[in-house]
């Protein structure tokens, strides 16, 4: 006999999931703002909602990676100024942090959990 549940939908986060995702994502654009806000929005956001769905939790903590990892380049590019090749690569920086955050808003919005490439990851 056959296994009856083969053609059962996945189901996946709902919408305040996603929506709360989103937010753990696009809270780091408050580093535009407040110092260190890229770090602590998304931490704040995670830490608040990270009960509310598993969804939440794991991209909360990949935004959380990703913007400690991105502050540690940042601090990297800062020294090497003083060898003017920090100066060409912090405006990459910041380039690919914006590009990669949106995109992972975008992605948790749309319900795909988004991992951000070459990202250390202090959280497990």
């Amino acid at each position: 006999m056959m296994d009856e549940q083969v053609n059962v939908p996945v189901q996946g986060p709902n919408a305040e999931a996603k929506q709360w995702a989103m937010f753990a994502h696009l809270a780091a654009l408050a580093g535009f703002i407040i110092p260190f806000g890229s770090i602590v929005g998304p931490l704040l956001v995670w830490q608040l909602k990270k009960d509310v769905d598993p969804f939440v939790e794991k991209n909360g903590k990949e935004a959380v990676n990703f913007q400690i990892t991105i502050a540690i380049a940042a601090m990297v590019c800062f020294m090497l100024m003083f060898v003017v090749i920090g100066a060409l690569l912090f405006p990459v920086l910041v380039l690919v942090w914006l590009i990669f955050t949106i995109i992972a808003g975008v992605k948790a919005n749309d319900g795909v959990a988004y991992r951000y490439p070459m990202t250390i990851r202090f959280i497990k």
